[in-house]
C-alpha cells in the first residue's frame, strides 16, 4: 500500500512538471504558481536580482559631418560662391548597454561601437541614478571599450570563465534592447569560436539563441550562476530583427583587453610577423601530416620575431602556450592579445615532425599616421597602409588617405578621402614608413602620384 502511494505521488509530481513545461513552451502570459505539490518551481529570479544592478543603460550624443554633393567639396567652388569652410554637422544619438566590472573604480565594459564618436556618454543605473561617463579606452578591432563613472554604492558582476563554456549551456542576455532597460532573455550557447563573420577585426564569438536586439550591445551574457561569460555585441538579422542568432565576445578575451585599455588607453598589440591560412585536408595531405587542425604559415616576414625564432613557410602551428590552435583565426586572436616583449611557446609541425619553438612578440609596424606628424603641408589628413580589402593584382601596396578635414592644408592641396598614394617625388611608397621617409627627404615640395577611383593624377604640394 505504501509503495502504491509513493508511486501515485511520483506520477502526480511528474504530471505537474510536464504541465509546467508545456505551460512555459506555450509562452502563456498567466502567472506561474510558486510551487506544485509543495515543490518550488525553478526560477532565475534570485540570480537576476543579484546580477541586474550591475547591467546599465548607456545613451550617447555626438555629431557627424553631413555628406554633401562632391561639387561642394571643391575648394575653388566654395570660395567662388563664398560658402563656409566649416562643414555642416548633425547631432546623433545612440543607445546601448554596459556591465559594471569594478564597483570601487566605477569601471564599465561596453562595446566600442556604442560610444563611437560620442561627445557625451550618459550611464543610467538600475536604481535610476544618471552619471556622465569618461572614456578610458576603446579598441574598435575587438569592439571593446572601458568607461568610468563617478558613482558610489555600485554593484559589480562576477566574471566567469568563458573557456569552460560548452555548446548547450544555458545563458541569459541582459541589456536595453530598443532602450527598454533591464530586459532579460534566455537561451543556450549555440556555438563557440565563431570567426570569419566580418563583424570585427578580431573574432572569437560565442553564438547564442538568447534574444539579442539593437540596444543589447555591450550588455551581459551570463550563465545560470550569475557570472558574466560574454559581452553581447551583434546579431545576424537578414530580416532586420532577431532570428535567434546572436554573438557575444568571450569574457576571457574582454578581461585581457580591459587590462590594456585601463593601463594604456588603447590595446598595444604585438607582432609575430607571419602570413597565415587555415589547414585544409588537401594541405595536410600535401605536407604529409596527420592532423586536421592548425594554422599554416604561408609567409614569414624577414627580420620579424617569427624569422628570428626560426619559423618557416609551410610550418603548421598547432599550439601557442599550450592552447590548441584549430584554425588561422585562433592564432591571430591569440597573438593579438599579447603585448610587446611577451615570450610565446609555439608547437609546430614541420615535414611531419613536431617541434617546439620560442618567439618574442615584437612591436607592430606603424600602420597609420596623421599628416601633422609628417609635414605642415599635410595637416588635416590621415594616412594608413593600404588594407587587404583594397589590394588587387594591379595594386598590392600603397598608402591610403583615410580622412581629410575640410578646410585644412591637406584639403586645399587637393587630397581627398580614399586617395591611394603610389609614389612621392617619383619614389614608390609601399607603406606609411616609406611615406614618412619620402616626405622627410623632400626639400622644396611634394609630387604625389595618386590613384583616385579608376583614374590617376599627380598633385604638387608646396
Amino acid at each position: 500500500m505504501m509503495h502504491s502511494m509513493k508511486t501515485i505521488a511520483g506520477i502526480r509530481r511528474l504530471a505537474a512538471w510536464v504541465l509546467v513545461a508545456l505551460f512555459i513552451m506555450s509562452s502563456a502570459r498567466a502567472a506561474l504558481p510558486v510551487a506544485v505539490d509543495g515543490d518550488e518551481l525553478p526560477s532565475l529570479a534570485p540570480m537576476l536580482e543579484r546580477v541586474t544592478p550591475a547591467v546599465v543603460n548607456i545613451s550617447t550624443t555626438g555629431s557627424v559631418r553631413i555628406r554633401e554633393n562632391p561639387l561642394f567639396q571643391d575648394p575653388f567652388f566654395r570660395r567662388f560662391f563664398d560658402l563656409p569652410e566649416t562643414p555642416r554637422r548633425r547631432r546623433t544619438q545612440s543607445l546601448g548597454s554596459g556591465v559594471i566590472v569594478d564597483a570601487d573604480q566605477g569601471l564599465v565594459i561596453t562595446n566600442a561601437h556604442v560610444i563611437h564618436r560620442a561627445d557625451v556618454i550618459t550611464v543610467t543605473l538600475k536604481d535610476g541614478r544618471d552619471f556622465e561617463a569618461k572614456l578610458i579606452g576603446a579598441d574598435p578591432d575587438s569592439d571593446v571599450a572601458v568607461i568610468k563613472i563617478p558613482a558610489r554604492n555600485l554593484t559589480s558582476i562576477e566574471v566567469g570563465d568563458s573557456d569552460s563554456l560548452r555548446v548547450g549551456d544555458f545563458v541569459v542576455a541582459i541589456g536595453s534592447p530598443f532602450g527598454l532597460s533591464q530586459t532579460v532573455t534566455s537561451g543556450i550557447v549555440s556555438a563557440l569560436g565563431r570567426t570569419g563573420l566580418g563583424i570585427e577585426g578580431y573574432e572569437d564569438f560565442i553564438q547564442t539563441d538568447a534574444s539579442i536586439n539593437p540596444g543589447n550591445s555591450g550588455g551581459a551574457l551570463v550563465n545560470l550562476r550569475g557570472e558574466v561569460v560574454g559581452i553581447n555585441t551583434a546579431i545576424l538579422a537578414p530580416a532586420g530583427g532577431n532570428v535567434g542568432i546572436g554573438f557575444a565576445i568571450p569574457m576571457n578575451m574582454v578581461r585581457q583587453l580591459q587590462t590594456q585599455l585601463v593601463e594604456h588607453g588603447e590595446v598595444q598589440r604585438g607582432r609575430l610577423g607571419v602570413v597565415i591560412q587555415d589547414l585544409t585536408p588537401e594541405l595536410a595531405q600535401a605536407f604529409d601530416i596527420d592532423t586536421q587542425s592548425g594554422a599554416v604559415i604561408a609567409q614569414v616576414v624577414p627580420g620579424s620575431p617569427a624569422a628570428e625564432a626560426g619559423l618557416r613557410e609551410g610550418d603548421v602551428v598547432t599550439e601557442v602556450n599550450g592552447k590548441k590552435i584549430e584554425k588561422a583565426a585562433d592564432l591571430r586572436n591569440t597573438v593579438g592579445l599579447l603585448v610587446v616583449g611577451d615570450r610565446v611557446k609555439l608547437t609546430v609541425l614541420r615535414k611531419g615532425r613536431r617541434k617546439t619553438m620560442l618567439a618574442d612578440i615584437g612591436a607592430p609596424q606603424a600602420g597609420s599616421v596623421t599628416g601633422q606628424k609628417l609635414s605642415a603641408r599635410l595637416v588635416g589628413a590621415k594616412f594608413a597602409n593600404l588594407p587587404e580589402s583594397r589590394r588587387s593584382a594591379r595594386r598590392r601596396s600603397g598608402v591610403i588617405v583615410t580622412d581629410v578635414e575640410p578646410g585644412s592644408p591637406a584639403w586645399h592641396a587637393g587630397l581627398r578621402k580614399d586617395d591611394v598614394i603610389v609614389s612621392v617625388n617619383r619614389h614608390t611608397v609601399s607603406d606609411v614608413g616609406e611615406l614618412r621617409d619620402a616626405v622627410e627627404r623632400a626639400d622644396n615640395g611634394l609630387l604625389l602620384n595618386i590613384q583616385r577611383g579608376e583614374g590617376a593624377l599627380f598633385l604638387v604640394i608646396r
